[in-house]
């Protein structure tokens, strides 16, 4: 039986959205991304390790280094007063920096699902809204982002759909910073295209903000909101990708005109939606360089340092000793008398 039989007698099943299901991998019935183009359901546990049908692995992986769960975060964002959410818990007993990602309206896709796994590897505690199950967000919200985006160059920020989606993250960025086993003083905030533009909107409206990590973003207006940007930004993006270049432009101008710590990452010979596994851009080994490079500018700056080994105190000088007295001078021997020689 192929992987699409299975799918498609799912009955009210969305591809490309998270949905409450079976694993294709651990046959467990959770949180599961439907994948668009490979039609093939999976949990985030198995996202990377993904086994198909004419595998001859054994259905089942090792559990990585952290849990997922499905939640719910209040919100005055939606009528319900809710929001859903999947959130990526290292199971190392420590205080977790956190990152939070912005997606498009389109929910779970591979581009953050893959961005929350590497995350959470690094011992990152990660939260993923699903816009595409949330109450409210819908075609307006499309609409809003995409018309700036494709007609006027650039998402106007100030907007009222765009200001719906910030305050939805901005209540799943406080969910998670009051989680237990977190620091809420180390927060990070990625966001790939217009899910990028949507983070330097949260990123101009919460200042505690530790580093912003962008993927492609598209340009935003009006260009003097990046004045109420303060955190560190690190922008990776493919050569050929016009949009993007237009937006590290604009973040250049904003940094010169005020101390904002901006880092840029250009990949020879990809473009728009490099990162994404299941789009035709998708280019392994620039994906994995850029992915690379995001997690050390987020270990940088949001990992504490490694303690220092202890130092071995240095050895204590020996005392000086006092110069020996010099010897009194022994006595010439008295002259050997010769015999036969006269006294």
């Amino acid at each position: 039986m192929r992987d699409d039989d299975t799918l498609l007698s799912t009955p009210g099943l969305e591809f490309g959205s998270g949905v409450i299901g079976i694993c294709d991998i651990c046959h467990t019935r959770q949180a599961v991304i439907v994948l668009q183009k490979e039609r093939f359901q999976l949990c985030v546990t198995d996202f990377l390790n993904k086994t198909f049908v004419n595998s001859k692995a054994t259905p089942g992986r090792p559990t990585p280094p952290y849990r997922s769960e499905r939640v719910w975060y209040l919100t005055d964002a939606t009528s319900t007063g809710k929001a859903p959410a999947v959130v990526l818990t290292p199971t190392k007993l420590s205080k977790h920096p956190t990152v939070l990602i912005t997606p498009d309206i389109y929910g779970l896709t591979t581009t953050t699902l893959d961005a929350a796994i590497r995350f959470a590897r690094e011992g990152f505690e990660v939260l993923l809204p699903d816009v595409g199950k949330t109450s409210g967000v819908g075609p307006a919200d499309h609409l809003s982002l995409r018309a700036g985006g494709l007609f006027g160059g650039a998402v106007t920020v100030t907007g009222s759909r765009v200001q719906h989606l910030v305050r939805l993250y901005a209540d799943g960025l406080r969910y998670l910073r009051g989680r237990e086993m977190v620091d809420p003083a180390r927060t990070g905030v990625f966001g790939s295209s217009y899910g990028g533009s949507l983070a330097v909107a949260l990123a101009g409206a919460d200042r505690q903000l530790s580093a912003l990590a962008l993927a492609y973003p598209i340009p935003v207006r009006p260009v003097d909101f990046m004045k109420l940007v303060t955190a560190p930004i690190l922008v990776v993006r493919g050569s050929g990708d016009r949009r993007a270049a237009a937006a590290v432009r604009q973040l250049e101008a904003a940094a010169g005109r005020q101390e904002i710590t901006l880092e840029t990452a250009e990949f020879p010979g990809v473009g728009h939606q490099f990162l994404a596994r299941d789009l035709r851009a998708y280019d392994l080994a620039q994906a994995e360089a850029a992915w690379t490079r995001v997690l050390a500018f987020f270990r940088a700056r949001l990992l504490p340092a490694p303690p220092k080994p202890p130092v071995k105190p240095a050895a204590a000088p020996a005392p000086a000793v006092p110069p020996a007295a010099p010897a009194s001078p022994a006595p010439a021997p008295a002259p050997t008398p010769v015999p036969g020689t006269p006294a």
